[in-house]
């Protein structure tokens, strides 16, 4: 398990913000602006946040690249990944961090592409291919890993827990905190693995 050297308050300063679901996101949104946190986003979710007023710097400004290959190709990037899995008390990492002006991201906001609710609907196989979410179930993985350091929202549903949190602490979380969101992260990626996986069994 963790380490108690693990238990250390940290602070949000940025958070990288990639939704399906952007009800209930708005609140949350205006905490984390009132604490000071800056945005970084794509696509829908970034045009979401800038309509509230909020500034947001857009991730093709981080890694050079556009949104690319009709949207499969976001966030897959080594700006993005690495600076939600540098280690903070790690020198090498930091000092990569540096070289390759990696931003350092502590907050991922992530609701994932609704890959059930498309079966369910009796869409074509092409459009549930389609909804089989890659970099958001990546963004998702990469946070939980690195909770010592990162606070990763895998869900809608877990929003409104993060709400809870910054009004009573402002932005900081402590280790049992972003230990509890990566047990909730690993649950929804195990889930929706698994219905992807149900899927392609009863699709043969």
């Amino acid at each position: 398990m963790y380490n108690k050297d693990m238990a250390g308050t940290k602070k949000i300063k940025t958070a990288l913000v990639s939704v399906f679901h952007k009800d209930g996101l708005d609140e949350l949104l205006a905490k984390l602006n009132a604490e000071g946190v800056k945005f970084l986003s794509t696509g829908g979710t970034q045009k979401f946040i800038e309509s509230l007023g909020y500034e947001c710097q857009t991730v093709e400004s981080v890694t050079t690249y556009p949104s690319i290959l009709g949207g499969r190709v976001k966030t897959l990037h080594p700006k993005v990944f690495g600076g939600i899995l540098a280690r903070r008390d790690n020198e090498g990492d930091q000092a990569q961090m540096k070289e390759y002006e990696i931003p350092s991201i502590d907050l991922v906001i992530v609701d994932l592409y609704p890959f059930e609710q498309t079966v369910a609907s009796g869409a074509s196989e092409a459009d549930i291919i389609e909804k089989i979410d890659i970099g958001g179930i990546s963004l998702i993985r990469a946070g939980a890993k690195n909770f010592k350091d990162v606070v990763i929202v895998p869900s809608k549903a877990e929003y409104s827990v993060l709400l809870d949190i910054l009004n009573k602490k402002g932005a900081e979380t402590d280790i049992e905190d972003r230990k509890m969101f990566a047990t909730r992260a690993f649950g929804v990626s195990s889930h929706y693995d698994t219905a992807i996986h149900n899927w392609f069994v009863s699709a043969k």
